[in-house]
Order: C-alpha cells, then sequence, then structure tokens
C-alpha cells in the first residue's frame, strides 16, 4: 500500500494560507485524508498563552476539513485531533499521526517572527575554502608566510591529525581565482556563493582569524574581496560570509592585546593562572565571552561591528554564516547563546534588510531556530545523516564526522521517519530555510561515502528535490573525494577535466535548473508516498503543479507500479522531467503530475 492514504498536513500553501503570520492575525490551515477516511470530526488544538484550546474545523468535502487559529503568541503550535465514526480518536502531529495523546514536541508550528528574506529560499549555495578552490595568475607572485608550508596544485591534502600540514598546507587559492572560474559556479546551478574565512589567519582554513579587520592579503586583500562581490552582484547572485562568533585565533590583535593585560582581556576568558577557555581544547582558538558589552560592539553588535562593517560597500555582503554557532556565548552556566544569535540577526538586518544569517550546528538546532535568531541552521542531523545512513555504501572508506562510530546503513522507511521527525522537530518554516548538504568542509565527500557515481547522482536529487536551501561544496559536482574534511578539500583540478565526472555534473545543472522552474521545489508540501528498504517516493504538492520523486538506492523498477492506495495521483507515467540514470542501477526520477 501508499502511503499516502494517511491524514496529512504541512506548512505549505496547499495547507496554510498564511505561512508567516503577524501577531493577531487568524489562519486558516486545512487537513486532507483519504476519500475513504473514517474521520467523523476534526479539531485543531492550539495553545493561547500556554493553555490548551480546541478550534472546531468543517469539513469542505470528502478529502479535506479546514479550520482557523489565532495567532496570538510569536510561536504558534498546533495538530489535529479527530474523532472516528466509532468513536476512535487519532492525533495529526508534524511526526505524523498517532493514536495516543503526543507532547508538544512534534506539533506543528507557526512562527510570527519576520521569516528569511525571500530569496534565500530560491537560492542553491556553492561553498567554496579559498585556499582550494583556484589560484589566478596574481598568486605567482605573492610572498609566502612563515608559518605555510606549500603544496603543488595537484597534489592531494594531508590530513591527519599528526600531520601539521593539515593545518599548514598552502596551496595559494585566491579570491580573483574565484573570479576567473564563476562559470562554473553557474554551470552546477550555484546562485549563492559562501566562502569560508577570508580573514588573515595562520592556517589553510583561516578559522584562527589574526584581525577581522582586512582581507587576508594572500587572497589579494580587500581589493580582491570587492572584486569579487562586484562579479557576483553583477550576475544576480548573493555573496556569504563565514564568521567565528565564538573565538578568534591566539594571533588576533584582541587576544594579544589582553596576553599583555590590555582593555580586551575580559574579552576572554582568563583564569588566576593565565589559562583560558578555548575551543574544544585548541590553545590557538582562545573563547570570546559575550557578556562583555565592549567585545559585543567590537564584534555583533552595532553599526561599527565586525558584523555590520562587511555587508556595506563596496563588499555588500547578503549574510553570513556564523561558526559553531551552537557554542557561541555559551560555556558552563552561561548560556547567551540566544542573544548572540538575536543579536547578529538585528545587526546585520539593520544593514541590509535581506541579509541571510546561518548558524553551524550539527546536531539538535531546535532549541536555537524558533525565529529571532538564526534564520536556519546547517542541517547536518535533519538532511545530512538520514541521506548518509540510506546511501552509504556496505564498505566505505568514509570517515564519521561528530560521532565516534560512522552512521549506520539504514532502510528507507527509517530514513523516511528520520527525516519526518527532524522536519517536525525544527518546524516547516525553519527547515525550509536550513542548508541541506551532502558534504562541506567539515565532512567525508558524499562519492566517498556512496562510491558508486550513480548513487551519488540520487543523493543530488534528493538534495534538490526535498524542502530546503541545497548546499554543495566546491567539486562534488565533479566527484571529488575525500575520507574526511580535511581530505575533502582538495584543490580543483582545472587543468584535469579528464578526471571529472561530467555526467554527475550535468545533474547538478539540470537539477538547479528544474528547482528553478517548477515552484513545488521550493514552496512545495511534502507528501510520502512510498518507502522500503530501497526505494523513497514522495509528492512535492504546490497549486501551481505538483511532482512525484521517486528514488532507488538499487537496481529495479518502479516501486510504485501496480502499488494500491494511489487514486487521484494521475498519471504517473506522465512526463519525466529528469532521470538520474537508467534503471539498472541507482535511480531517481523526477514527474510531472
Amino acid at each position: 500500500m501508499s502511503l499516502l492514504s494517511e491524514p496529512h498536513h504541512d506548512g505549505s500553501p496547499l495547507y496554510v494560507d498564511q505561512p508567516s503570520p503577524t501577531l493577531g492575525e487568524h489562519v486558516t490551515v486545512r487537513l486532507r485524508v483519504s476519500a475513504d477516511d473514517p474521520a467523523q470530526r476534526v479539531w485543531v488544538r492550539t495553545t493561547y498563552d500556554a493553555e490548551p484550546t480546541y478550534h472546531a474545523c468543517e469539513r469542505v468535502d470528502a478529502t479535506w476539513w479546514t479550520g482557523t487559529i489565532p495567532v496570538h503568541n510569536p510561536i504558534t503550535h498546533y495538530r489535529f485531533l479527530i474523532e472516528d465514526r466509532d468513536g476512535d480518536q487519532r492525533w495529526v502531529t508534524a511526526n505524523g499521526t498517532v493514536t495516543h495523546d503526543p507532547s508538544d514536541t512534534f506539533d506543528f508550528k507557526l512562527s510570527a517572527h519576520t521569516p528569511a528574506p525571500a530569496w534565500t529560499r530560491h537560492a542553491v549555495v556553492y561553498q567554496i575554502f579559498p585556499d582550494r578552490f583556484a589560484r589566478s595568475s596574481a598568486a605567482d607572485d605573492r610572498p609566502t608566510p612563515a608559518w605555510a608550508k606549500p603544496q603543488p596544485w595537484d597534489s592531494l591534502p594531508a590530513y591527519e591529525p599528526t600531520d601539521d600540514r593539515t593545518w599548514l598546507g598552502f596551496y595559494g587559492g585566491d579570491l580573483d581565482g574565484i573570479i576567473d572560474h564563476l562559470d562554473h559556479v553557474d554551470r552546477v546551478g550555484g546562485t549563492t556563493v559562501y566562502l569560508t574565512p577570508v580573514f588573515p589567519g595562520e592556517s589553510n582554513h583561516r578559522y584562527n582569524a589574526s584581525t577581522f579587520d582586512r582581507i587576508d592579503p594572500l587572497l589579494g586583500g580587500d581589493e580582491a574581496y570587492a572584486r569579487l562581490a562586484e562579479a557576483v552582484h553583477e550576475r544576480g547572485w548573493h555573496l556569504l560570509g563565514d564568521l567565528t562568533a565564538n573565538h578568534t585565533g591566539d594571533t588576533h590583535e584582541w587576544f594579544q592585546q589582553a596576553l599583555e593585560g590590555g582593555s580586551t582581556r575580559d574579552w576572554y576568558f582568563f583564569g588566576h593562572d593565565g589559562s583560558y577557555e578555548c575551543w574544544m581544547g585548541h590553545e590557538t582558538l582562545p573563547k570570546l565571552d559575550h557578556t562583555r558589552a565592549d567585545m559585543r560592539r567590537a564584534m555583533t553588535e552595532g553599526p561599527d561591528s565586525t558584523v555590520a562593517r562587511w555587508l556595506r560597500a563596496p563588499y555588500s555582503l547578503d549574510g553570513w554564516r556564523i561558526d559553531v554557532a551552537n557554542m557561541s556565548g555559551r560555556l558552563g552556566a552561561t548560556d547567551v547563546n540566544h542573544d548572540v544569535a538575536r543579536t547578529i540577526r538585528d545587526t546585520a538586518t539593520v544593514v541590509n534588510p535581506e541579509a541571510w544569517v546561518i548558524g553551524e550546528h550539527n546536531h539538535d538546532a531546535s532549541g536555537d531556530i524558533d525565529g529571532d535568531g538564526w534564520h536556519g541552521t546547517m542541517n547536518y542531523s535533519g538532511f545530512s545523516w538520514p541521506i548518509w545512513s540510506w546511501l552509504r555504501a556496505e564498505r566505505t572508506e568514509a570517515r564519521a564526522f561528530g560521532r565516534p562510530v560512522p552512521v549506520a546503513r539504514r532502510g528507507g522507511g527509517t530514513v523516511m521517519r528520520e527525516l519526518r521527525e527532524w522536519r517536525a522537530r525544527y518546524g516547516w518554516r525553519a527547515a525550509q530555510q536550513s542548508w541541506n548538504i551532502l558534504s562541506s568542509h567539515d565532512s567525508a565527500r558524499i562519492r566517498t561515502l556512496v562510491v558508486d557515481p550513480a548513487v551519488h547522482r540520487v543523493a543530488a536529487g534528493l538534495q534538490f528535490t526535498l524542502p530546503g536551501v541545497p548546499m554543495v561544496f566546491a567539486g562534488d559536482e565533479i566527484g571529488l573525494e575525500g575520507v574526511l574534511g580535511e581530505d575533502g578539500r582538495r584543490p580543483m583540478p582545472w587543468a584535469h577535466h579528464e578526471t571529472w565526472d561530467t555526467a554527475t555534473l550535468e545533474v547538478y545543472g539540470a537539477l538547479a535548473r528544474l528547482r528553478r522552474e517548477h515552484p513545488a521545489l521550493i514552496e512545495g508540501g511534502l507528501r510520502w508516498a512510498y518507502a522500503d528498504d530501497d526505494a523513497l517516493a514522495y509528492l512535492r504538492e504546490h497549486p501551481n503543479g505538483s511532482l512525484l520523486i521517486v528514488a532507488r538506492r538499487t537496481a529495479g523498477p518502479d516501486p510504485l507500479a501496480g502499488l494500491e492506495g494511489l487514486e487521484g495521483l494521475g498519471e504517473l507515467d506522465g512526463e519525466v522531467l529528469l532521470s538520474t540514470g537508467p534503471q539498472d542501477g541507482a535511480w531517481l526520477q523526477i514527474r510531472a503530475l
């Protein structure tokens, strides 16, 4: 049987008439049931100042119920109570239908806080690690810094923690090199360029900044950053920076002044013995104290802060990705994390009302993205790990990220429930505003994890067709590999196109085009149609046209062929808009309904 007979609701336009309401509004919500569902009466249960209230729904026709709820609090929780003809009761929550009285944890959510800018929902984010993307002709004229260990562009990076080339290995990519290859970003379908840090720092990753007041001269300096910003914006694209709100580098001017007993000493956490708090025991990354007003004014708060400065011309960044956002402002009993998030967002949007602020978080970010802080998160837990667990090869050299063992290999039914639970935990809008990630500069490469190029293309199809914003780590589109984050930071092989997986590159470009052309892939609902160990199928529903996505991780026929319970779907053999490959291997198809 298909899953389409289950009662369904989500935060998309078919089901909610105002997904971003203001306080005091009343919002119409709709519940879909199958034509033979035994529902006799339906209520929407919400809370008014934390007190449960029930609002009766009206039956519109054989499959639709509609109700209205007040938006009285900034976050409105709600779920549906169904009474069946035989007296049985069911609750419809964002995590599915249950027959027991559930907690509010997986309620549907409406947020009266300002949503992320509209452009962000249409974005395809292309992540670039500057040292490894491209060298311009000017790079050869720059002196190598004393801390660096130069590496040939065509060589593989060191990545073991016992080898200091892992963080000191220097390839010399720069910002003008990125400008030279923006046509490639366009071919992939990227519309938002996100760079990992570009401030000076004595490492190839630059997360240990020595200042926030200028761009690393090794990358071309402030002038090159302005040129890049102009080139990106001329294409109608957006540019995001990467900021370490949690810490600076130990060579940072603020910290050096602190070591000398200067006025910035209380910007950090020093002990009586001169020791100091740092990120995860790394002494090169001393932790900032966000309870200190002077530090906030320098870093996050107001027009003269780091956050604000780089959003102004001539750079005009369109927002920030905040490194280890989950730890910023948290230390022991001190927790001002939400204040940090709110302050950064407020500062950014004063300068640029269309600014996007994304918080890095590789586990449960639900407590940190409830509406007026980070717009969304790098959605490792709610997207990456479930997709990894379904598509990972039985034997892979890819190493774990954020856990002591690699993700388990799981069947499609389990993965579907995992995806649904995380989306319920975050809320529809927050999940939509978060990034769908297959690889990043911190993780193994998706190609190394899945091994099979056909499975990689299925992963890309899921990345672009499930709710959320695709974030492509530069090189994924041509099949670059890496057993962990540092190994995945391989230089782009511009001089060796013969090594590129061009079939996968073309799939990425086609997926991006379809996403631009079909509102269902950006704003449409998500209704699961089928799941077994090796296959998943789901609908992206939108008033302007719906799509059916069918994916298999192994060779095999269409799992929906001959399946009962698909009434109302129309022709399943309708127009195939995209197929990632033949059915003698893993495959994904997108079909118009």
